[in-house]
Formats: C-alpha cells, structure tokens, sequence
C-alpha cells in the first residue's frame, strides 16, 4: 500500500522573488537630451520672433514714411523742399524738418533732436513746351499763405524748341520781388541731342527768362550731368542746384543748393519728398 498522506507533512514551497529590473541610469539623462533637441525649424522660429519684436516699430515707422534719410553733417541749418502734383495732403501750416536722435528727417516730434523750419519751397510749374503742373496754381498760393519763400522750376526737354519751352514757363509762372529765382530743370538728354546742342538749347531757355524777369535763373541738374554735359557758360555763369544722392558734398564747386535725398521726409509732407541744403 502506498504510504499515508496524512503520516508525512507536504514542505510548502518558497513564495517566488519578485524581481526589480532597474535601468541604467543613462537613459535618464537621454531623455532629458530627447527633450533639449528641438527641431531646428522651431528654433528658428523663436529667433524670428524675438528679431521681430526688436525690428517691428521701425518697420512701421518705415512703412508708413515716418523716418527718412539722415541730414548731411556739416552744421546746416536752411532746408528746401521742391514739390509737384506727385506730392499730396500737404499741411502747409505744419511743414517742418525733423532730426531725430540718429539724425535722420523723421516724422515723430516726440523723439526729436532738432526741429527746423522749411526755408524754401520749389514748386514745378511747366514741362516742355506747353505742359503745366496740375497743382501749380494751387501750391504756389498755399506758399505765400504761410509765409514760405517760394520757387517755382521748368522741366527742359532737349527735343523740345527752347523759345516755346521758355514762353511755357513765363505764361504759367508770375514773380513778384520777394520770390525766389526761377529754375531750370536739366538733368536728361534725347537721344541724338550732342552736348553741344543741348548747352546751346538750355542758354536760349536761360537768356529769354533773364530777360523777361530781369533776374538770373538758377540751374538744377545732378553732379554728373554738371561735369560731364554743361558747359562752363552754364554752370560758370549761373547759381547751381545740384543733386547728389550722397553723404558727401557735390563735386561740383560753387553750388549753392545740394539736393541731398528723394527720400527724406517732412513734417507735414505724406511720404517721401526731395530735400536740399542750401548754403548759406
């Protein structure tokens, strides 16, 4: 017979060990490096947001024409502005130049360095032989209204006849004493005109003016065009207006007015305008 359960005790078994699987303690710290590697696009993104919190008040203030050019350095102190149909919703009460801090022509008062007055006022009157600038009449009143010294210029053309282009100014434009003397805008030349041809022209414009005013004209035209294309009749002869894009001074000697940006702005002008200094 087998043996008796009951005689012999059954041994219980040992509970089994639970066993505790640690990690290496490395893969902690590769979470944390999971976690540092962003995305290069994010990154460049949070850049981009920080330039642009930096750079957006004077985007705007780009944007809508409230900063302009810097004023040349050289301590001066009369500024003139020269304006056509181009320029609209002018303030002529308010017109003033603006430096700001960093010197440039600027629209906010509150941030100025200096607050000058608009010493002159060029208006374009004619082109050519029979075109008139569609707000002459208007602003060469509001000038006088305010008291700014006013001049009013003709746009030559050299394929055009210089006597015509001369009795287009004279027919549009009246001086009285105390207005500026008029102008002559030359800075471009037809093809097939020669220097010689286009000296010759612009002197018939010149002379008839003179005579018919009794005063001498003044020549506008670029830095380029004075040294290369006039000749000394013209620019030995006659008060130069010279425009030169530039912080440094017009090359050509004894100007008395350096058109020094067509991107500086004014007080009381919407957008950018053309500005001269003028040597006093």
């Amino acid at each position: 017979m087998p043996p008796s359960s009951k005689g012999t005790p059954t041994p219980k078994s040992k509970p089994a060990q639970r066993k505790t699987l640690r990690k290496p303690a490395s893969s902690k710290r590769k979470r944390k490096q999971r976690k540092l590697n962003l995305p290069w696009w994010s990154v460049a993104a949070a850049i981009a947001a920080v330039v642009l919190a930096v750079s957006l008040p004077y985007w705007i203030a780009t944007a809508d024409h409230s900063v302009g050019a810097p004023v040349p350095e050289g301590g001066y102190r009369h500024y003139a502005v020269d304006l056509s149909h181009h320029n609209k919703d002018i303030q002529w009460d308010s017109l003033r130049i603006v430096i700001d801090r960093q010197g440039r022509t600027s629209k906010d008062i509150l941030r100025s360095r200096e607050i000058l007055p608009v010493s002159q006022v060029f208006l374009k009157a004619t082109e050519g032989e029979s075109m008139k600038d569609d707000r002459f009449d208007e602003y060469w009143a509001q000038a006088a209204r305010v008291g700014i010294p006013r001049g009013a210029y003709h746009f030559f053309r050299t394929s055009k006849d210089p006597l015509l282009q001369a009795q287009n100014f004279i027919s549009a434009v009246t001086l009285t004493h105390a207005d500026l003397p008029p102008v002559l805008d030359v800075e471009t030349i037809h093809s097939g005109c020669t220097p010689e041809e286009l000296n010759r022209k612009a002197l018939t414009w010149l002379k008839t003016v003179e005579a018919h005013y009794g005063r001498k004209p003044m020549v506008y035209t670029n830095d380029k065009f004075a040294l290369d294309i006039l000749s000394e009749d013209i620019t030995g002869h006659y008060p130069l207006w010279i425009a030169r894009y530039n912080s440094a001074p017009p090359r050509t000697s004894g100007w008395s007015r350096w058109q020094f940006s067509d991107k500086a702005v004014v007080y009381g002008i919407r957008g950018y305008v053309d500005l001269s200094v003028i040597q006093k």
